[in-house]
């Protein structure tokens, strides 16, 4: 009893090390922002008091599906895509690319009138066998129908002004892995390409369950 007291208390202790070191990232990130920093600050203090932006998961099922994984995943892209504009263009602001891959999946955060992402309940089924829900998560269909980046811009523009590359880089940052997106190819800026690339290496690679398993 007391091994495990000691195995629980050390789970504790990590959990607290990983947010309050997301924290600190996050805050580091937000100090890049100069230029519109009162603009952002508006639209952090709206998203965070009126939205699960804090609180949401970066998907229903696969990377980061847990409470607070869009923010992690968030940080993660644009710590990743900072350092790749470093070495392959650096003639971009570290402002906008800390703009852009905050609020690239800010969509998932739902709305004030409710989040996007709802915690899933298992069936009866599931229930009497003791089993838990098939995936962890779950769309909310009583909202309005938008794409996660058109969300991400309606949230957005009533506080801060994007410039047309942002909002580009928003908008199709799923790149060709959607169909959607098929007009913009071999039209992409580079703050696109590059927000393109660091989202899938975050997703793919750093936040995959497979390797974090």
């Amino acid at each position: 009893m007391h091994l495990v007291t000691q195995t629980r208390k050390k789970e504790m202790e990590g959990l607290s090390f990983m947010e309050n070191n997301l924290k600190k990232r996050y805050e580091a990130l937000q100090a890049k922002i100069v230029k519109r920093a009162d603009e952002f600050s508006n639209l952090i203090d709206f998203i965070e008091k009126s939205t699960t932006w804090l609180t949401a998961p970066a998907s229903t099922r696969f990377h980061l599906c847990k409470e607070d994984g869009l923010l992690e995943h968030s940080v993660n892209v644009a710590e990743t895509l900072i350092r790749l504009k470093d070495t392959l263009y650096p003639h971009i602001e570290d402002e906008s690319c800390v703009i852009v891959a905050l609020l690239h999946d800010l969509g998932k955060a739902g709305t004030p009138d409710g989040a996007l992402y709802l915690k899933n309940e298992p069936t009866e089924r599931q229930r009497y066998a003791g089993y838990g829900p098939t995936y962890p998560y779950r769309y909310n269909t009583d909202l309005t129908y938008l794409s996660v980046p058109v969300r991400s811009l309606y949230l957005a523009l009533p506080h801060i002004t994007l410039t047309e590359e942002e909002a580009q880089a928003i908008v199709y940052h799923d790149g060709q892995y959607v169909d959607d997106n098929r007009s913009v190819a071999k039209n992409e800026c580079p703050l696109a390409l590059l927000l393109q690339y660091a989202d899938n290496w975050c997703g793919f690679v750093v936040e995959d369950f497979k390797v974090s398993a």
